[in-house]
């Protein structure tokens, strides 16, 4: 619930933000891809200003997903060695219960048999 709450205080004002944006920068702009000769036609895009910086955003949290993604790989590959590690464990325990049992249940007088 919290999680809701606070998503919806964070995404909703992003959501507007970016509606008034994209309603205020309507104007067709050029972003020249030629650092050399800006007015080369052939590496230059024209398209709202608002298309930019959402393509802008959608790299950027993609970029950073990407990152995240490989620096966290060595906590996800200790997370599945350790579950591994467990399941042998508890498969072990699971033995050792059994075993505990076949023994207790030996050694036990018969009530029947008198």
């Amino acid at each position: 619930m919290v999680r809701k709450v606070v998503s919806l205080v964070v995404f909703l004002p992003l959501g507007v933000l970016l509606v008034v944006l994209a309603v205020a920068n309507r104007a067709s702009v050029n972003l020249a891809l030629n650092p050399f000769n800006p007015a080369d036609q052939a590496l230059s895009v024209s398209a709202p200003l608002f298309v930019f910086l959402i393509v802008a955003v959608m790299l950027g949290v993609l970029l950073g997903a990407t990152v995240t993604w490989f620096t966290q790989g060595k906590h996800r590959k200790k997370a599945r060695s350790q579950s591994r590690m467990a399941q042998q464990w508890q498969a072990e325990a699971d033995r050792q219960k059994t075993r505990a049992e076949e023994i207790a249940g030996s050694t036990l007088p018969q009530l029947g048999a008198r």
